[in-house]
């Protein structure tokens, strides 16, 4: 139950995965029409004037920030949770600033003091840093969709990501309840990545952790993790916050301060502005939908099947083939996507279709997939 061994590992942590992709990047951008890149899955849009004001009108920030942050943007966290997506019951105590979401998930586990001979469990397809956080602490860990895996041990901490990197697989309500009381029966730490929540496009809309209907009204032992990078275009700002528990928020809190992760308070303005304005996210939200249609009509039609997929900023496409083939044959017609087996050994006949690129490049792959 160590960590995945179809990942080389070199030292304490497995190797970038994106390292592996830098020869077929090059081929796809030697095309003459230029690279339609889908791999990293970077926003392309402008960051909203709403937020780029604000930003502009808190330039003036000599002093340092505080690791607790502004009680103006943890009540702006509250709100938009309330407000989106039904969570009841926080208080200002259970809300953090964090500078990004993946530096907190990477650190997670170590500043929640599990280290070495506790055991991390994580989704059988995820998004590496889950392995490399618990590589970090000098954890053991496992990939695995199934409870019934972990046998007689009790992970210390199980993260969930829905709705999925990279499969874009949404969680039912009852999966989500089931994991709930199974973490709390046995003192597991729950811990929900919930990052592409606003990102849905087709069946039942994702649920967060913390609503009152999985939790059952309640906080005890459980997270969850947002980031505004995708929402509202604000990957460069690092703007990211976890909520839930209030004790291991103030667990994560301790830590942090002593450490000085503090997010600056320009950026935490920005925040709140990003937060309280849900018409740039319904506007980026019609943008996308309409390349997501483009790109997995083009995707079919050149005989893909497109597996989940319902909500994320991905298309978990697949002919069949081992997904280093399938990068292959893409860069050279100019277009780059992840493998699937960067995500796990399931993934390894799949690749992650990013829909994030402009709509001249999506309209450019289309071109190409259909020619």
């Amino acid at each position: 139950m160590a960590a995945r061994e179809d990942r080389p590992v070199s030292g304490r942590l497995p190797d970038f995965p994106w390292d592996k992709l830098t020869a077929y990047a090059a081929t796809a951008r030697a095309h003459p029409d230029g690279v339609c890149d889908f791999s990293v899955g970077t926003p392309v849009d402008p960051t909203p004037a709403v937020v780029q004001d604000a930003l502009r009108a808190a330039a003036d920030a000599p002093g340092y920030p505080t690791t607790i942050g502004l009680e103006a943007t943890r009540q702006a966290a509250i709100d938009w949770l309330a407000r989106r997506h039904g969570v009841t019951g926080l208080g200002l105590d259970g809300a953090l600033p964090v500078i990004g979401s993946k530096e907190l998930i990477g650190s997670m586990a170590v500043h929640l003091g599990i280290g070495a001979g506790d055991l991390i469990g994580y989704p059988a397809l995820a998004y590496p840093t889950y392995e490399v956080g618990a590589a970090l602490a000098g954890a053991e860990s496992l990939a695995t969709d199934s409870l019934t895996a972990f046998g007689p041990r009790t992970p210390r901490l199980l993260w969930l990501n829905s709705p999925a990197n990279p499969s874009g697989r949404v969680l039912p309500i009852d999966h989500l309840r089931k994991v709930v009381e199974w973490c709390r029966e046995r003192g597991t730490i729950l811990v929900s990545d919930e990052c592409y929540i606003e990102c849905a496009w087709e069946g039942e809309a994702p649920l967060s952790i913390l609503d009152p209907r999985v939790s059952g009204g309640s906080h005890d032992g459980i997270l969850a993790v947002h980031s505004l990078s995708k929402r509202s275009n604000l990957a460069g700002y690092r703007c990211a916050f976890v909520a839930g528990d209030p004790a291991l928020v103030g667990e994560l809190l301790a830590v942090r301060k002593n450490l000085g992760l503090q997010m600056p308070g320009p950026q935490q303005h920005a925040m709140i502005a990003a937060l309280d304005d849900d018409t740039h996210v319904d506007e980026q939200h019609a943008t996308y939908a309409a390349r997501r249609a483009v790109l997995r009509t083009a995707l079919e039609s050149a005989g893909f099947r497109i597996d989940h997929s319902e909500a994320s900023l991905y298309l978990w496409a697949t002919r069949g083939e081992g997904c280093w083939t399938t990068v292959a044959d893409l860069a050279e017609r100019g277009i780059l996507v992840a493998p699937g087996d960067f995500y796990g050994p399931s993934g390894a006949q799949h690749v992650r279709v990013a829909f994030t690129a402009t709509d001249e490049r999506v309209a450019a792959a289309a071109a190409r997939l259909s020619a």
